[in-house]
């Protein structure tokens, strides 16, 4: 009885904090980084105002986060680990707030299991190790609500002024996240319109004008944030063609897919909504922030994603708690020794995807870009005055950063007239007349995506011509996603 007395007074966020760490603190370095995160060494490394010539030209929507990763990387350095830690912490306060919500919500049983679940889910290991603000997104979705819920059972402008610097910061850091605050209005309005206790927030009803007050200082709260997020949605919006050109217009098996994008394993996203549905069931009203917290971002980005690119299922990682939460519910339901046996359960059956992710973040995993590898290759045969040359240059591969964050002098870039920072821009832009740029250039470092035989052949354009008539292929190292070649006059 003390034992269990003891463990009472452990705060309900501790253990699954400490356990998300732990599970994102492993092989944080192993995984090298990949496109996406060679784009925010880019920007991260680039001066305050370079950053907002970048903003202008593309990819504004994750201006304030390179901006945040600017002034880290300023203090810690760019180091792989460096560059995750971030999302390791963001991750590890999402898991401790997450039990906290559940908690206020529901129980503390609720809390701990929800915790825990999200904690072994390979997505948030995915997302907690990763250079990109999904993990920020996730930790001040669950912040946001928590702070929404203590706002509407104890209403106060100081409350209700940290919900609305909570939302603009998610806002800002992940533009499609605030499609949360449907969720957060459909709370809202229901407990103006029908009490609190209706709307699953509170136990006891309160007056009429106490209600009425919650739903303007909730109105009053939102509209400075929306004020602020409209100049960098608009500007986003402007880049869609250009930043999302990879995206296709979302089909219904694209919905069906949503929960093993999300949590990185189709088994474990299966078992995820399975429970979740059982929990939704136990907690009737209750269940409506939660639930409508995962359904109406999902269902708004899909009806969005039918007439526009935008479905992209990392974009909805922020929804996994309110997942957990209702699947914490149904956990909590059932002996303790049950509820974690379902937890060990979903770590096991992810196991495979957890230790697929931390050789390579690359999608899919059997096929991983070795910029690593490719880089080891130059600098252990280049010679003073060798150049390197880059096909295709304007690629999402980023085959250029690839090699320059892996190398500490690397060869010219020989074909390169403005390089993306002078650019504002994620890409360089080449010589029009590549043999002039050429001339007097005897070796060539050849770096092609791709695995060719024949890499010079492989080549388009006047780039491809002018390599092929003045250079031919000394040596050939095929590489993971790479093919690297030196080529001599």
């Amino acid at each position: 009885m003390a034992a269990r007395e003891h463990l009472r007074r452990v705060p309900v966020w501790l253990p699954p904090a400490l356990l998300t760490l732990a599970v994102t603190l492993t092989g944080l370095g192993s995984a090298q980084l990949w496109r996406d995160e060679l784009a925010t060494w880019s920007a991260a490394t680039r001066s305050p105002h370079d950053l907002a010539r970048l903003a202008g030209t593309i990819d504004a929507a994750t201006g304030p986060y390179y901006l945040l990763m600017h002034g880290w990387t300023a203090v810690v350095g760019d180091s792989t680990i460096a560059l995750r830690v971030p999302a390791v912490l963001a991750m590890t306060v999402a898991a401790g707030l997450l039990a906290v919500l559940c908690a206020r919500l529901v129980d503390r049983r609720t809390g701990l299991f929800a915790g825990l679940l999200f904690a072994v889910l390979p997505g948030t290991s995915r997302y907690g190790q990763e250079a990109r603000p999904y993990a920020l997104a996730t930790m001040l979705a669950v912040l946001a609500t928590l702070l929404l819920v203590t706002a509407l059972r104890r209403p106060s402008w100081a409350r209700w002024a940290g919900y609305a610097v909570a939302v603009a910061a998610l806002g800002l850091i992940h533009l499609i996240a605030l499609t949360l605050l449907a969720a957060h209005a459909l709370v809202v309005l229901l407990a103006w319109w029908r009490g609190p206790v209706a709307a699953g927030i509170v136990a006891r009803a309160d007056g009429g004008a106490e209600r009425d007050r919650r739903v303007w200082r909730w109105v009053v709260a939102v509209v400075p944030v929306v004020l602020l997020v409209s100049p960098l949605l608009l500007k986003a919006r402007s880049q869609r063609s250009r930043q999302l050109n990879w995206v296709n217009l979302v089909r219904l098996d694209d919905l069906t897919a949503l929960p093993g994008g999300v949590t990185q394993s189709s088994v474990v996203g299966g078992l995820l909504v399975g429970v979740a549905a059982l929990g939704a069931a136990r907690l009737g009203r209750r269940a409506l922030l939660p639930v409508s917290s995962v359904l109406l971002p999902v269902l708004l980005l899909f009806a969005a994603g039918t007439a526009v690119p935008l479905w992209v299922p990392r974009y909805l990682v922020f929804v996994v708690p309110f997942a957990c939460l209702l699947a914490g519910a149904a956990l909590a339901a059932v002996a303790a020794p049950a509820a974690l046996v379902v937890v060990v359960l979903a770590g096991l059956l992810g196991l495979p995807d957890q230790t697929a992710l931390r050789r390579t973040h690359e999608w899919p995993r059997n096929a991983p870009v070795d910029y690593a590898g490719a880089a080891r290759v130059i600098a252990e045969g280049q010679r003073p005055g060798d150049a390197v040359v880059y096909s295709p240059r304007q690629s999402w591969l980023f085959l250029d950063l690839g090699i320059e964050y892996h190398l500490d002098d690397p060869p010219r870039d020989v074909l390169v007239t403005e390089d993306e920072v002078r650019r504002g821009d994620l890409w360089a832009a080449e010589c029009p007349q590549p043999a002039q740029c050429l001339a007097g250039t005897t070796r060539v470092w050849l770096v092609i995506s791709g695995r060719h035989a024949e890499p010079l052949a492989a080549v388009t354009g006047a780039k491809g011509d002018a390599l092929r008539a003045n250079f031919t292929v000394a040596q050939v190292w095929p590489r993971p996603g790479l093919t690297v070649a030196l080529l001599t006059r």
